[in-house]
């Protein structure tokens, strides 16, 4: 049985592979009636042999005159990548073209004796040398609360972080050196934001690359990170927004409040982050847009920027 099962499977290969020649026959007849100049007779069947070197179970797509092909290509992470080529007529004495979700391209080395799976093996090395840019990408995605972009193709190499108090981060991760300081730029109030550009530069010298990148950025801004949302969720209702902090310090100025845990929270379904009502007053005594009603000060929670309004008398 099994003997008769591989026979059957051979001859499946077999009838696939006749296909796919035929094909490949059909359409060179086509291309050469269609075009004032075919290209050579020894074109078609090259490219035939080559793909089949490559494999057919890694080909997703074929051009009608077989100068343009897209393989699928698994890492060692058993990630999906698409590996788009372009021949030329004078191919292969020409090196093919090639284009890929990724933030850069590998240089080809191509001779005259090369083929299409010496470009696979090039391209199956580039993306391993890519994995710790994507590993530290992952990292970020998964430990910080990431704004944009929303849904990030391989290729893309900065990240929008939200760092709370309506301040935000956009980190360019280096993609060939994926754990050295990043370049970045800070959005935000200048009131805050001056601070932190000064302990960026100055703390620029304790980042370092054996450690996990979001350790790396609390340590340089000298402040704790909100996480994503998700996340934040599970914690909201045990941890201040603002001083991220549980309970308040026992003083006794603080009246009924000291050692109180956060009593106010986000009315938006997707932020709900919890604070102190003592710290998201001082904050918003701190922006320029808020405004006070009698004991009433109304301004926009620092996570999700919907509207809050919280007593100034909350400490009485």
């Amino acid at each position: 049985m099994e003997m008769e099962a591989n026979i059957i499977s051979c001859r499946t290969s077999e009838v696939h592979l006749e296909e796919g020649r035929n094909w490949i026959i059909k359409a060179y007849i086509e291309q050469s009636q269609s075009t004032e100049m075919a290209l050579s007779s020894c074109f078609y069947p090259s490219v035939y042999s080559e793909v089949e070197d490559v494999g057919w179970e890694h080909l997703v797509r074929l051009g009608e005159d077989l100068t343009s092909l897209s393989f699928r290509i698994l890492d060692k992470k058993r990630q999906v990548h698409i590996m788009e080529i372009r021949l030329s007529p004078n191919y292969p004495k020409c090196p093919p073209s090639i284009s890929a979700d990724v933030p850069y391209l590998f240089e080809l080395k191509w001779s005259i004796n090369s083929r299409l799976k010496d470009a696979v093996h090039q391209f199956c090395e580039h993306l391993e040398k890519l994995q710790e840019f994507w590993s530290t990408l992952e990292n970020i995605d998964r430990v910080l609360w990431v704004i944009d972009p929303r849904q990030p193709s391989r290729a893309t190499s900065y990240r929008k972080i939200n760092l709370g108090n309506d301040c935000y981060i956009v980190l360019f991760i280096n993609a060939y050196d994926p754990r050295s300081l990043p370049e970045c730029r800070f959005l935000g109030p200048d009131s805050i934001i001056d601070s932190m550009r000064k302990k960026w530069r100055s703390n620029g010298k304790r980042w370092m690359k054996d450690k996990p990148f979001s350790e790396n950025l609390a340590c340089v801004l000298e402040t704790l990170l909100p996480g994503p949302p998700d996340i934040q969720k599970d914690n909201q209702k045990f941890e201040c927004g603002i001083c991220y902090a549980q309970y308040l310090p026992i003083d006794d100025d603080l009246g009924a409040k000291s050692g109180s845990a956060p009593d106010y929270s986000c009315d938006n379904a997707n932020c709900s982050r919890a604070f102190h009502s003592l710290c998201l007053g001082d904050w918003l005594r701190s922006i320029t847009t808020t405004r006070q009603s009698f004991d009433v000060l109304f301004g926009s929670c620092p996570y999700c920027s919907e509207p809050v309004a919280v007593k100034v008398n909350a400490k009485e």
